[in-house]
């Protein structure tokens, strides 16, 4: 098929077309909306780019991605000390932190626990976490990782390593979420929701 723009052009169409939630077609009416709004949006979004690729790094304590290590999660002085929650990868991190739910450190394991794919422990930062659980000033762990398979093998893993640590190990809730229709769930969810029932 004949190209209808030059190669700088599809070569923009290409990478777009790399980011989640963009195929070909999405890739081609994002970089002609870039093109059109190059003033506006195009320079901006370059120059922001740029800046986070030079200023971008990995935070060495909990594994955040900032401009700065440590993070600013990690220098804030309001967050508990006590609480460290675990998640697998730093857009975990980003959705707990929307939802304002608690105000508590973090730790990136950078994915869970995958025979299949070849993800065993070595490749993911348990040791760390261990060593941040070690901390008198730690009294609860919250494990924030995904129900899936995978997920709660992590889960059951990193609760085994920290039998030796004075931390209570806790871990999400799982069930029926927030105005969700019991006909609508599938079996797996209500069972789950059923067996972690609170008082009322």
């Amino acid at each position: 098929m004949a190209a209808a723009a030059g190669p700088e052009i599809e070569r923009l169409i290409q990478l777009l077309a790399r980011l989640p939630g963009l195929g070909p077609r999405s890739a081609r009416r994002a970089a002609l909306f870039l093109i059109k709004k190059r003033e506006q949006i195009m320079a901006p979004l370059a120059g922001a780019m740029q800046t986070a690729f030079d200023r971008i790094q990995i935070c060495n304590n909990c594994g955040n991605i900032d401009t700065q290590s440590p993070c600013t999660i990690c220098m804030d002085p309001r967050r508990d000390p006590a609480i460290i929650v675990v998640v697998a990868d730093v857009a975990d991190l980003w959705a707990l932190e929307r939802a304002h739910a608690l105000n508590a450190r973090y730790h990136v394991l950078g994915g869970t626990l995958s025979p299949l794919d070849g993800v065993g422990p070595q490749d993911l930062a348990i040791e760390a976490l261990v060593s941040r659980a070690q901390d008198s000033a730690v009294t609860e762990v919250i494990l924030a990782l995904n129900a899936t398979v995978d997920g709660q093998t992590t889960a059951h893993y990193i609760t085994d390593l920290l039998q030796g640590a004075n931390v209570k190990v806790t871990r999400l809730a799982h069930g029926v979420p927030v105005g969700g229709e019991l006909d609508y769930l599938d079996e797996g969810t209500l069972a789950a929701a059923i067996r972690q029932r609170t008082p009322f």
